[in-house]
């Protein structure tokens, strides 16, 4: 990934700002102690302040950064924000008022809001859509690595404050965080000048034709709240920030009860990035084969369940080892998150989907943390006595478990909602990913024979490159049946004739994808099935993937409900090989010829829901699909597939041809 230049820039620039954003809240949150001390409630107030003012901007003007993210040169956006952070930090130890650290801790923090929406938003733009993870794994390992970089370089900074305050006379009224915050601001000043050197980046024009800002903001939470995929990973995505929370407002008192004091307090907080690191680089490869959709639902849910334990058992060592699971789930969950955020969500719209999870996840946080200590003292601390034995569980316990609890629910939802393989259950998918392997039902794997089906959108190309796979195959000596859906057997016929007569306008949702699924059914018994049996290849035009983006996204029903029943209708059957020709709906729809049938005269937004469910199956089991660029020329296209097809088919054992498209009228895409 660090040998893509622009990347490596952006990278090294995020690292700094990392750096300086770790030392601006120590540094603060110090400062604020300095300059408060001698009072202890005013001081744990002070430092409250400090984190208050850190949250509180993301509430108004969150969504607004995101919008301006999308609008504007992101370049020119990011070095802006550089400067004036670089500026004001630097003011702070000048001016030496806390009045002053509350306005300029707001004022640093808005000027955030603007710099990470549009980070986030450029970087799905500087790497191939297939290094994403990485970019993310990286970008993200040095989020939360320089953590403990940052506050031994702050230690170390304090130490030779007071060391030049007692040598240097001139000094002597100086703050000890005086250093630090100098180099929170140097470190700003370094990343503006590395990303006004960055090439490559892609640029918005604010005087092209384009939405208001306000819209542009609507716009962005209504694609939040309408897709279920994002939905799912927000959802689940506040809901570790919210268990998060919990953990940020008692950890210290609840070290303290375990006899850590501030050491043991030290050891937890690090636990917590040394799991997250664990997580980012081995849990991904551990469980590579487990889908990513439920692996982001599970890692929420698991993390839900250690936090549990964390609240309940009464040991140190214990706690920093379940800290780390804590920490490694949490990892590999923001990696998914994040990574099928900048996936699935359109560029003009990416900017206002980060900030809007920032923003919410920041207001979560704030909400959490300000009724955590609250709720903890109202509870109290108890001894329970079962007998001689005594257990001690305190508001700290009860603020723990409640985090956790809301974290396990959370997850379960999250899993609900992105789970895309209905049917296949968790524990053996789970088991087989451990193995290194990818669980399968039975159905496919006792066939001998080969299925590979093409999907795509209308007018994308597949069935002209089912046809021509279907005559490369049989010129190579194997036995291949070429078939298609709807409407390969004589039910199926019929069922075709009333799915895509134009005239049939009053046809539901539901009874649509029943037909579907009762000419899939009637095609596996008759045609597929007893054709793989006999050891053949099976090419099909279309198969359940067309249900689940026509019929689930194209028409708005439930996927689990479309899944269930396409998995009853072909007993569990599933393709070696999907191949998605992946073309734009305006293209393929111009492509078309002659009067359109009843789905080809759907809306454009219809079909554009179809293409982003396909390209959505497609990332959640890129094992089993094979993504061609449906623009490409057809015989590259053509070249591609047969490479692909190539490393899997089975020794050549020839036959007579078969060919069930002979009896049936012409297919078109």
């Amino acid at each position: 990934m660090l040998a893509n230049a622009p990347f490596r820039r952006l990278w090294t620039a995020m690292s700094v700002c990392s750096l300086g954003d770790w030392l601006n809240i120590l540094a603060l949150t110090a400062l604020a102690g300095n300059l408060t001390r001698g009072d202890f409630r005013a001081q744990s107030l002070a430092v409250g302040g400090v984190f208050i003012a850190k949250m509180l901007p993301a509430v108004l003007l969150g969504p607004l950064a995101g919008a301006f993210a999308d609008r504007f040169d992101r370049r020119l956006t990011m070095v802006v924000a550089d400067v004036a952070r670089f500026a004001v930090v630097l003011s702070i130890p000048l001016v030496g008022s806390y009045q002053w650290v509350i306005i300029a801790t707001v004022l640093v923090e808005c000027v955030n809001l603007f710099w990470v929406p549009a980070k986030e938003a450029t970087v799905p733009n500087l790497v191939p859509k297939e290094q994403l993870e990485s970019a993310n794994r990286l970008n993200l390992l040095v989020t939360y690595g320089s953590a403990p970089v940052a506050a031994l370089l702050f230690a170390a900074l304090s130490v030779a404050a007071d060391v030049i305050r007692s040598v240097v006379p001139v000094f002597s009224g100086m703050d000890p965080t005086a250093p630090a915050l100098i180099v929170n601001a140097v470190a700003y000043l370094v990343s503006a000048l590395l990303i006004f050197t960055l090439r490559g980046m892609p640029k918005r024009d604010g005087a092209i034709s384009s939405p208001s800002v306000l819209k542009q903001i609507v716009e962005g939470w209504r694609f939040v709240s309408g897709d279920r995929l994002v939905r799912g990973l927000i959802i689940g995505m506040l809901g570790a920030f919210a268990a998060g929370g919990a953990v940020v407002g008692v950890a210290k008192i609840y070290v303290q009860a375990l006899g850590g004091g501030d050491a043991g307090y030290g050891v937890v907080f690090g636990a917590v990035f040394v799991g997250m690191a664990l997580g980012m680089f081995f849990g991904l490869r551990l469980l590579r084969e487990l889908s990513r959709r439920r692996l982001f639902g599970l890692c929420i849910t698991v993390a839900g369940l250690v936090l549990v334990a964390i609240a309940l058992v009464h040991n140190l060592v214990i706690v920093v080892m379940l800290t780390v699971l804590l920490g490694a789930c949490a990892g590999i969950a923001w990696i998914i998150g994040y990574t099928l955020i900048g996936l699935e969500v359109d560029d003009a719209i990416r900017g206002r989907t980060f900030s809007f999870l920032q923003s919410t996840a920041r207001v979560t946080l704030l909400l959490v943390v300000a009724v955590a200590n609250p709720l903890a003292a109202l509870f109290g601390a108890h001894a329970l006595r079962l007998g001689e034995v005594s257990y001690r569980f305190d508001g700290t316990n009860l603020v723990l478990v409640l985090g956790g609890a809301l974290a396990t629910v959370v997850g379960i939802l999250a899993l609900r909602h992105m789970d895309d393989r209905k049917g296949v259950p968790l524990a053996g998918d789970l088991i087989a990913a451990v193995r290194g392997e990818r669980f399968q039902p039975q159905g496919p794997e006792e066939l001998p024979g080969l299925f590979v089906a093409f999907e795509g959108g209308e007018g994308s190309g597949k069935t002209s490159q089912s046809r021509m796979l279907a005559i490369w195959l049989r010129d190579q000596g194997y036995d291949v049946v070429q078939t298609r859906e709807p409407g390969s057997t004589k039910i199926g016929m019929r069922l075709r004739a009333i799915l895509l007569d134009a005239a049939e306008r009053g046809l539901s949702a539901r009874a649509e994808a029943l037909l579907y699924a009762a000419d899939r059914a009637e095609h596996v018994e008759k045609v597929i099935r007893p054709a793989l049996q006999r050891g053949s290849v099976v090419i099909t035009d279309r198969y359940v993937d067309s249900s689940l983006a026509y019929q689930g996204a194209g028409r708005s029903l439930d996927p689990e409900d479309v899944a269930r029943i396409n998995a009853w209708a072909t007993g569990g059957l599933v393709p070696h090989l999907t191949v998605l020709i992946d073309t734009p709906p305006e293209v393929g729809l111009r492509r078309l010829g002659g009067a359109a049938d009843r789905i080809e005269s759907e809306p454009l937004h219809f079909h554009e829901r179809v293409r982003k469910e396909f390209r959505a199956l497609a990332a959640a089991d890129p094992e089993r699909y094979f993504v061609v660029d449906g623009t490409l020329p057809m015989e590259e296209i053509t070249r591609r597939i047969q490479d692909h097809v190539r490393e899997i088919l089975p020794d050549p054992v020839p036959h007579e041809a078969e060919d069930i498209t002979g009896t049936m009228p012409a297919i078109r895409d």
